[in-house]
């Protein structure tokens, strides 16, 4: 595969004081549709007990992925439901919503999930929130002769004959979202040239060239055939792909939309209670 950059994600801080690894693209370019990708992984629970709680969005989408521990996602269109390990939530929020996100940690394993902003264009910016997520029905896997195995969590992913979906097809980019786990000397083939933009980060472990290790954000080039490789060590990394947006963004904290003026108008429509409360 032909990796463009790598980007390495940096630490901070967000919520009530939650320790994340964050890769950032609000310059609407360098991850787009993607906006942001979050990664919590800790077994100190005072690394993240704080967690999320209520706050505005307005003008992204939300793509939350638990690998171990949980939230408990509740917002103002009445939504409370406990996100567990293997399980995904996404959230359009279009014109406005408040939630908040409280951990549900792991006692053996602590926590390890993502939150993944994406864009909305500006013609859905103001639609109507919405809410799904797979807690009734479980997200579909395929394996390789390998033993590599993609994890469909967003979009319909291909590979040779094999195709599963995972219900989840409605992001904006037609964004498509997959967890794909390799055991060492193992390799997964994809072709994903009819995306626009695919990125690849690295959770675990360290591909074949071991400098492309975990924290790490691959850049790839989508007209290439996409292979994965490892060597002496297992690796797990998020696939992510879509269709970029190639809009001016305008991003103020939990509002992402088009222009200074929207912003501010954001602002004062929250102030105003249009958002709705918990």
């Amino acid at each position: 595969m032909k990796i463009l950059k790598v980007t390495k994600a940096q630490p901070t801080q967000d919520g009530a004081g939650v320790k994340i690894k964050r890769i950032a693209g609000f310059d609407g370019k360098s991850i787009d549709p993607f906006l942001m990708i979050d990664e919590l992984k800790s077994d100190n629970a005072q690394d993240y007990i704080g967690g999320f709680p209520p706050h505005p969005h307005r003008g992204i989408e939300t793509f939350t992925y638990i690998r171990q521990g949980g939230f408990e996602h509740q917002d103002q269109m009445g939504n409370k439901k406990a996100i567990r390990a293997g399980e995904v939530q996404w959230m359009s929020t279009g014109r406005g919503v408040v939630h908040s996100e409280m951990p549900l940690a792991d006692a053996k394993y602590g926590m390890h999930g993502f939150q993944i902003w994406l864009n909305m264009p500006a013609r859905h910016k103001m639609d109507p929130p919405k809410y799904q997520d797979s807690s009734e029905r479980a997200l579909p896997t395929l394996t390789t002769a390998q033993g590599a195995t993609l994890k469909a969590l967003a979009g319909e992913w291909s590979v040779g004959e094999k195709t599963i979906s995972s219900g989840l097809n409605d992001l904006s980019g037609e964004g498509a979202i997959s967890d794909i786990t390799l055991p060492k000397h193992s390799s997964i083939q994809l072709d994903l040239s009819h995306f626009g933009k695919v990125i690849a980060y690295i959770h675990s472990g360290s591909l074949k060239d071991e400098s492309h290790q975990a924290g790490r954000l691959l850049t790839l080039d989508a007209k290439s055939p996409i292979l994965i490789e490892t060597a002496e060590h297992d690796a797990g990394l998020l696939l992510l792909a879509g269709q970029p947006i190639n809009e001016k963004i305008a991003h103020m904290g939990p509002f992402v939309m088009n222009t200074q003026a929207e912003l501010q108008q954001a602002v004062r429509d929250y102030h105003a209670g249009l958002f709705g409360t918990l």
